[in-house]
This record gives structure tokens, sequence and C-alpha cells, in this order.
């Protein structure tokens, strides 16, 4: 189904291995969409070389300006392209179920660490994701921005999401970085960049597009019709991950209002799935099988879960095969790679600011916080340490440092 050409190589995997591979991501990736791109980053572009970097950057730059949770569609992507729709299929699966699992574990009263070991182990587990994204800002800068122009561009896309609090910022960024790569990068010379083949038919785009669409609009006026409390479950999931621009963590609001202002669970049983969200690795859109295990209509349970599950990300999915079809005749142009150098830097852009807020200024409190995060950053640039390697680290000091 797919095929990735890399200096006239084709490779291809089985879903099998992609399977593996996501599994151990989804079971390491600590620290939120931004980190899971760093995480992603490498594994499949340092270590593995199943794509480019500035191939990559495109895909985050698509993924990040569609709606939906951008790291899960990045995964999905890259199972497409090395496996096609059994690996997609294999990558979300791998990269979703362990956090699902625990999440649902959390919900039936068996997923929660109390004490102060239990505490320290969680907060080095997030400190990993400063190390992370570090790591992924300062290669993803040397790579993508080695000129003042894209330089500027990365700085500008950082500040407008560090003075801004709108959740459009993001978007905007991007935007903004797409045409100032229009203006002002033009005369520069074609970027090197392997050939990333995902053959996505136009007629299966435009399919999954129009489904999109339709099951937006339908899903509404059928909970109307028919009174069912399974719709109407999946409509609040649906609308939730539809709606979603600028990552994982505005996805909360709008599930707050789709299942709390309702009288579907409490407030107290919301904000408890949350914290146990904020500290599993893997996708935090996973947050909807907490949700569907302790909602009080039905189904609920592992049912519920299911169906919490399919329903947030189906419309990141559907939204992605829509927009793939057109991804790499696009990048090809001439014009098309001026915004796509704009777009790439102001991803950069993005991810420091990330680095800052959230994930520094939620992480990083005392000095014994920065240096176990230190630690974890050479390891991983210095080193060249696998992330699992530095997951356990910063995981054990954090534990002891709890006890010190």
């Amino acid at each position: 189904m797919t095929a990735e050409k890399i200096e006239g190589n084709t490779a291809t995997s089985s879903p099998t291995e992609v399977l593996l591979i996501f599994l151990k991501l989804g079971l390491t990736c600590f620290g939120g969409p931004i980190a899971h791109i760093g995480y992603f980053r490498d594994e499949f572009v340092v270590r593995r070389k199943w794509i480019d970097e500035h191939a990559y950057a495109d895909l985050v730059g698509l993924c990040q300006f569609l709606p939906g949770p951008a790291s899960s569609q990045v995964g999905f992507s890259i199972g497409l392209m090395r496996a096609g729709y059994l690996g997609a299929l294999a990558a979300w699966t791998g990269f979703t179920l362990p956090s699902a699992a625990l999440l649902v574990l959390f919900a039936y009263g068996a997923g929660e660490l109390s004490g102060p070991i239990g505490a320290g182990l969680l907060h080095g587990l997030k400190l990993t994701a400063v190390a992370i994204v570090a790591q992924a800002v300062w290669g993803m800068a040397r790579n993508l921005c080695p000129d003042r122009e894209r330089a500027s561009i990365a700085v500008a896309a950082a500040l407008i999401i560090l003075f801004s609090t709108a959740s459009i910022a993001q978007i905007g960024a991007i935007v903004l970085g797409g045409l100032a790569g229009w203006w002002l990068c033009r005369s520069q010379a074609p970027a090197p960049s392997g050939h990333v083949e995902i053959l996505v038919a136009r007629i299966v785009g435009l399919t999954t597009l129009g489904i999109f669409f339709v099951l937006l609009a339908g899903l509404p006026v059928l909970r109307s019709l028919s009174g069912s409390s399974g719709v109407a479950l999946f409509d609040a999931f649906y609308r939730s991950g539809a709606l979603v621009f600028g990552g994982g963590h505005v996805v909360l609001p709008l599930l707050r209002e789709a299942f709390v202002a309702p009288g579907w669970l409490s407030d107290d049983a919301f904000l408890a799935g949350y914290g146990a969200a904020q500290a599993v690795p893997g996708p935090l859109f996973t947050f909807a099988a907490y949700l569907g295990t302790v909602v009080s209509p039905e189904p609920h349970g592992l049912a519920g879960a299911a169906l919490g599950l399919v329903g947030i990300f189906l419309p990141g999915i559907l939204v992605l095969l829509g927009a793939l079809p057109f991804w790499d005749s696009f990048r090809k142009r001439t014009d098309a790679q001026a915004v796509m150098r704009g777009v790439n830097a102001a991803v950069v852009g993005v991810l420091g600011a990330a680095l800052y807020d959230p994930v520094w200024t939620t992480t990083v409190h005392t000095g014994k916080d920065f240096g176990i995060a230190l630690v974890g950053f050479v390891l991983l640039v210095a080193w060249r340490t696998p992330p699992l390697v530095v997951v356990a680290f910063s995981a054990a000091a954090g534990a002891v440092m709890a006890l010190i």
C-alpha cells in the first residue's frame, strides 16, 4: 500500500513491527503531544531513518494545522507510510492502548499511586518530557532554522504563542510562518528532502472528508431523533475531538462542558481523571477512556471506554486521511517549498514556546528538578542514550529526590 524512498531504497515494514515499535512508545512517551513529537523524531528520524528531518517537519506542520490530536496523527501517518492501512491501525493501537488501559484501571480504583515515592516517581517521569522536548527543539532548530530568516520566523512564532492565551494562537503562528516563508524564503535552494509516498487515493481522501462532515452535522440530529444515550455519548466524544485545534490540553474544556454540564459525572470525578491522564504515557485523548468508564449514562464500563476512544480519535483520523492525498504533491511545488520552510521554522518556534509553557513551568520547580532534566538532556544529546533509559533514570531520580 505504501512506500517511502530514502536515498533510492524502498523501505517497508510489517504491521506487527509497527505495532511493537509504537507499543514501546505508548509505554514510554510521557509529557503530552509536544513531547511525543520529540520521541517520534528520535525514533523515526534519528534512529531508524524512516523519514528525513524536512519531511518529518512537514508532516508535523500538517498535523498541527488539522483538528485532532497532532501526535497521534503523526504516528498514524508514519504507520500508514510504512505498512499501509493495517500499519496505521497498528500504530494507533500500540500508541493508544497502554494509556487507555491505565486510565480504565484508574477509573476502577486500581491505578493511583500514593505516598512520597509514588508522587516522586510520577514527577520524575514528567521531567523526562523536559529533556525530550529540549532535545527536539535543539535538533530541529539546527536543521530547520539555519539562517536568520527562518530563525526569526521561529522566534516570532514562539512570541505569538507566549504572548497569547487564545487556543487559535498555534494555528495563527503556523499560518503566519507559512506566509513569512513564502515572502522571505523563495530565493533559497530547495531543501534536501526524502520522498515520502503515502498512497491514499484522492477518492478515499474526499470520501473520508465527507464522512467527517456528515458525522459532525448528522450526529446531533440522530441524537435528538433517537434519544439514545449511546448516540449522545458518541456525539459528545466526536464533537470534542473534531473541534480541537492546538493540542491535547485544549480538549479538556470541551469535554468538561460535554460531560460535567449535563450531570453525567461530577466535577471532582472529572478532575481526578484529568490528573491521572497527566501522569500516564501516551496521548492525552485517552482521557476519553476514563470518561467512558465512569460516565453515568449507558454504555459505561469497558464498552463506554471503547466508545469514547473511537469517538474522540475518529474525526482527527478522518480529516487526516482527507488531507494526505494532496500533501506530497503540494510540498514539491517551488512556492509550497518556501511556505513549508516558513511552516517548519514556525513549528520549531511552537516547540520552543511549549518547552517553556507548559512543559517547563509545570514541571521544573526546584534546582533538583532542573538537575534531573539537565542530565536527561545530556544523556539524549551527547551520549545518544535510548529514551527508555532516560525515562527509567528520571523516574528513579524523582523517587529518590522525594525521600531526600
